[in-house]
């Protein structure tokens, strides 16, 4: 308590006692349940999803997804899983509950009450970036070595691709998922300690390497690699 109390002072930040908890191993914050090393969704919110009926309207359709967004860091590939939902939120889209919409609905609904817990991010050991692509959206997973010697999830995030997105030769799209992620969590890995480890799925990203001229997106995103040690 005193490095925090200390540190507090070094910027001259004050706190409230009264809204203050000290030295204790579990506390709720924005949502988020909070434990040494760990963090989880509030067990009293996820309550909720176990008896979420299907949506019958697009309002309905809102709400869920609401609640999903808030949660999706937790979530691998969320935004492919629910471009289906997501798709009835669309201006001038008519209200249709269709087969493939409920087993999305219930593929989620699933997800979240396995309860997912993430590790904490540490500066102080390596990062690996798990990054993948489809047609429809990018995926990337921040993983770190845990105390048992395995590797954990430290967050998910996911982009579903925009019209002009969609039509991106695979190595361009497989460039997003990859500078996203590292957009997503710059904060943890530039200037870290160790180097940066970037899994991708394809081996296209070699272009980048070869290619004798690039345009000016590709350019300004391979640029945006350089800050990092990868």
């Amino acid at each position: 308590m005193r490095h925090v109390l200390e540190r507090l002072q070094e910027n001259d930040l004050y706190l409230k006692p009264e809204k203050c908890e000290f030295e204790v191993a579990k506390m709720l914050f924005l949502g988020m349940v909070i434990t040494p090393g760990h963090i989880s969704m509030d067990e009293t919110k996820l309550a909720r999803i176990k008896d979420w009926e299907a949506p019958k309207t697009i309002k309905g359709v809102r709400s869920f997804l609401g609640f999903a967004n808030f949660y999706r860091k937790f979530i691998g590939k969320y935004a492919e899983l629910a471009r289906p939902l997501h798709e009835l939120t669309k201006k001038d889209t008519k209200f249709e509950w269709t087969k493939i919409r409920d087993v999305t609905f219930n593929i989620l609904k699933a997800k979240f009450l396995q309860q997912p817990i993430l590790q904490m991010p540490d500066n102080k050991k390596p990062f690996i970036i798990k990054a993948d692509t489809s047609k429809w959206a990018t995926g990337a997973v921040l993983k770190q070595q845990g105390s048992d010697g395995k590797l954990h999830p430290c967050g998910y995030i996911s982009h579903a691709f925009t019209a002009t997105e969609q039509n991106y030769e695979i190595y361009d799209r497989e460039l997003l998922a990859i500078t996203n992620a590292l957009k997503a969590w710059e904060h943890y890995l530039l200037g870290g300690a160790h180097p940066v480890t970037v899994l991708s799925d394809h081996k296209n990203l070699t272009y980048f390497q070869t290619a004798q001229k690039l345009n000016r997106r590709q350019a300004r995103l391979s640029l945006y690699l350089t800050q990092f040690d990868l």
